[in-house]
């Protein structure tokens, strides 16, 4: 599972060095090939493609005529690509999803489990003050054991 967060850089050709300990996870158990994409274009998802293969697996058996389907599909193929590592652990994040998210120069890399979200570094810490961690969530979270 991917945990915790890193520090990285996206250099001005788009490319992303994955950090270590999360290259060599996502080498190990799932290989080099990815789905980088995003729902709302403020950050960049980074899927091992075998995770994703799981999600579009789900969603074709969803109806065709689905609009909560159809919309995410749109979103997720607009600024979504299909990549694979470099040999020096690089990925190239498409160009429409690096000026929607601003992800250039310094970003925050962030483990989601079974994938990884890329943020420009100010948004990310924007979105934190923003979106506090409430008793709410907590509650949230213990009716599931956590």
């Amino acid at each position: 599972m991917f945990r915790g967060s890193a520090p990285a850089k996206i250099d001005d050709k788009g490319r992303l060095k994955i950090p270590t300990d999360f290259r060599r996870l996502l080498e190990e158990r799932w290989g080099p090939d990815l789905f980088v994409t995003s729902v709302e274009g403020d950050s960049a998802l980074l899927y091992p493609l075998p995770v994703w293969e799981e999600i579009e697996q789900r969603l074709a058996l969803m109806p065709s005529t689905d609009r909560t389907k159809m919309r995410f599909l749109e979103r997720v193929n607009y600024f979504g690509q299909q990549v694979r590592l470099d040999v020096q652990g690089r990925i190239l994040i498409p160009q429409i999803l690096r000026e929607s998210a601003s992800v250039s120069g310094d970003v925050v890399v962030s483990g989601q489990l079974n994938h990884l979200v890329v943020w420009n570094h100010e948004r990310f810490v924007s979105r934190l003050q923003e979106q506090p961690f409430t008793d709410e969530d907590f509650r949230a979270l213990s009716t599931q054991g956590i």
